[in-house]
């Protein structure tokens, strides 16, 4: 897929993932950039770094439908269609389920599944007027592999998963390709409150990415081939992940202890 000169419209881009895959599709010709996020000064600071392209700053919700629409209205005002749509924002709330309080539960379907589709689904007219546009949701590696304390993230990456499957299935007869992310563990702001030693940096997930797109991948999975066994394996042998699980379970409490961002 050539990128030069297209349109993209990502949400979660004024930080972490979303702001580095920003910049990675920069270098590869990309000048329209509409950029969805919760706070306003964030993407003011994102749109004065990055004068030298034209970005649409969106501040909104993605769990309110009344700001979706307004990301649809800005999008038809401005530019009439859409190439490419990036769903990067996401929240996390980690935690034993019984612990785990009712709104994150709820805030974690909203934003990480809830308002992904809804977003697809409102800015589907848009992307099926470009000659060669591209839906690419960003799911995470637990949403190939479930571990305790991230029962809900877990269950609402999956979800993304499979619904970027249903969705490249379903648009079969539109120039539009779909393809999934799954990250492992990033160097973001999400993950500051989690005890984790080794991270990507956000950087290596986008290049990843927009490598993705050029090659109309199906799946870009990180963490390498390691995480490639995993994945086979928990598929085949799933009760060997369960005894992973198991062994290392009191370490998995310690290192989620206190992980939160909503």
């Amino acid at each position: 897929m050539e990128l030069k000169d297209k349109k993209v419209l990502i949400t979660g881009g004024s930080a972490g993932i979303g702001k580095a895959i920003i910049k990675e599709l920069i270098k590869h010709g990309v000048k329209d950039i509409a950029v969805v996020a919760r706070k306003q000064e964030p993407l003011t600071l994102l749109k004065s770094e990055l004068n030298a392209v034209n970005i649409i700053d969106i501040q909104a919700d993605i769990s309110v439908i009344e700001d979706l629409n307004k990301v649809v209205s800005v999008i038809s005002r401005e530019w009439g269609m859409v190439d490419i749509l990036i769903n990067s924002a996401g929240v996390v709330s980690a935690g034993l389920l019984a612990e785990q309080s009712d709104e994150d539960v709820v805030g974690q379907i909203d934003i990480n599944v809830t308002g992904l589709i809804l977003l697809t689904k409102k800015t589907l007219p848009y992307l099926q007027k470009s000659k060669e546009g591209a839906i690419i949701n960003v799911s995470s590696g637990y949403g190939y592999i479930a571990m305790p304390f991230y029962s809900v993230y877990a269950a609402t990456k999956a979800a993304v998963a499979q619904f970027s499957d249903a969705m490249r299935r379903e648009l079969y007869q539109y120039p539009i390709h779909v393809m999934t992310v799954y990250p492992s563990a990033t160097d973001t702001g999400m993950m500051k409150t989690a005890v984790v030693t080794q991270m990507d940096s956000p950087e290596k997930v986008a290049q990843a990415t927009v490598s993705g797109i050029i090659e109309k991948q199906i799946n870009v999975i990180l963490g390498g081939k390691e995480m490639e066994e995993k994945v086979k394996l928990n598929f085949l042998e799933p009760e060997k992940i369960d005894q992973f699980a198991a062994d290392n379970f009191e370490n998995l409490r310690k290192r989620t202890k206190n992980h939160r961002s909503m």
